[in-house]
């Protein structure tokens, strides 16, 4: 089956329900054909083939690393590119799909965790607030399973700045963050959220949250009393 042709499978078969069964499909393809036709729907402004996209990229790259692991690390590359000013595009979804191969991949993550966090510091600063927002939700994906990737290149000192965001949204998923890793330094700053009724929406363990800053905020505040995420998943 060619990359066109997956292409065109895919918003039918990423609409389904079951991410088991979207899975099981999707390994039936061309493992490199596959993944290419998945970032361009990470592209798409449809929410659902989206993050059904960044979802399936996951595993799928773990499985391209397990056979081919340069084949993987092109992809990574491809991936890195799109955020690259030189790159002529803006890299929408980039960032998530980054922390959701790594969440999955530890070889990945250890070749290019320090990348993702890069994308805080000032020589590889993502300036728009959509970016950010990506960002923080592909480090914050990371740091859910491997958090010692985020502290080993001191992730948490690069996030603080987004707390004081001008974007209610970026801020708070700094705060989300800070509680996964349990950084009892943000509290204070998360606590000002508290109040905060901004929506927010979410994919989070496959579905679509809904929700609002200050109820992040709490949450936030609840793992950093209990030692953030990994704490409470051991």
């Amino acid at each position: 089956m060619t990359e066109r042709q997956i292409k065109r499978l895919l918003p039918g078969l990423l609409r389904d329900n079951d991410f088991a069964h979207i899975l099981a499909e999707l390994r039936q393809y061309p493992r490199k054909f596959t993944v290419s036709a998945l970032i361009s729907g990470i592209y798409q402004t449809d929410e659902v083939i989206k993050w059904r996209s960044i979802q399936a990229m996951g595993p799928l790259m773990n499985d391209l690393a397990g056979e081919e692991m340069e084949d993987a690390r092109l992809v990574m590359r491809r991936l890195l590119w799109s955020l690259n000013e030189e790159s002529a595009g803006i890299g929408w979804g980039m960032p998530e799909a980054m922390g959701e191969i790594m969440a999955i991949s530890a070889e990945l993550a250890d070749e290019y965790g320090h990348m993702l966090v890069s994308y805080m510091r000032e020589e590889n600063y993502l300036e728009l607030p959509a970016l950010q927002k990506g960002l923080l939700w592909g480090v914050g994906r990371l740091a859910m399973v491997r958090p010692e990737i985020i502290r080993r290149f001191d992730g948490e000192g690069y996030m603080s700045i987004y707390l004081e965001s001008a974007d209610r949204q970026v801020r708070v998923l700094a705060a989300r963050n800070f509680g996964i890793l349990g950084t009892p330094e943000a509290e204070f700053w998360i606590r000002g959220m508290f109040a905060d009724k901004t929506p927010v929406r979410l994919f989070e363990d496959g579905e679509f949250l809904d929700t609002s800053v200050g109820e992040l905020a709490r949450q936030a505040v609840q793992r950093i009393t209990a030692g953030g995420l990994s704490a409470q998943t051991h």
